[in-house]
């Protein structure tokens, strides 16, 4: 029963493949191309790597076919221009006998109607009130180009300075009575 056991392990020793290779086990694995893949020289390896640095990768944001010549700046003040200035009004605002501006945050657009500026209150799409402006060339010293903001002159009254591309103004607007 040795024997008989002997001789099938030194068959089976004998039979058997050992990867006596340099590297891993997988060298001697199969073929070389068995995922479809051709070997490639170092040559060709240094030439495809040379062939790419020339080349210059296109602007994903910019559309196929059509030539943007804008300056970054320019492109700044045309998105400035949709962002509509934010105001929050703290108290009630009079404009006339038919017309108040609740407390709350308001977007502002100014805009000229026969000549003369007008500042529109909204809240989301719902127009809530609309001043009258005067126009001034002051940028009220702003650091940005559109701009809202509400400064109390007197415990009765209220200035509204706005910037925008088109032009500055402001409006000087009463406050409630709160008795």
């Amino acid at each position: 029963m040795r024997k008989i056991l002997t001789v099938i392990f030194a068959i089976l020793l004998a039979t058997t493949n050992y990867a006596l290779a340099e590297g891993d086990l997988w060298d001697n694995y199969g073929d070389q191309n068995v995922y479809g893949q051709k070997p490639v020289s170092d040559e060709e390896f240094e030439k495809a790597l040379e062939s790419k640095k020339g080349k210059q990768k296109r602007d994903k944001n910019i559309p196929k076919g059509k030539n943007i010549q804008q300056s970054n700046e320019t492109e700044l003040i045309n998105k400035m221009s949709e962002d509509l200035p934010t105001l929050l009004v703290p108290l009630t605002l009079v404009v006339d006998e038919n017309q108040t501006i609740p407390i709350g945050y308001y977007q502002v657009i100014g805009k000229k109607e026969n000549g003369k500026p007008h500042l529109k209150f909204y809240q989301a799409h719902y127009l809530i009130a609309d001043v009258p402006a005067i126009e001034t060339n002051d940028d009220f010293n702003q650091n940005t180009i559109s701009f809202v903001k509400l400064i109390q002159t007197s415990p009765k009254q209220v200035k509204i300075l706005f910037g925008s591309l088109d032009f500055n103004a402001f409006a000087v607007i009463g406050t409630a009575d709160e008795n």
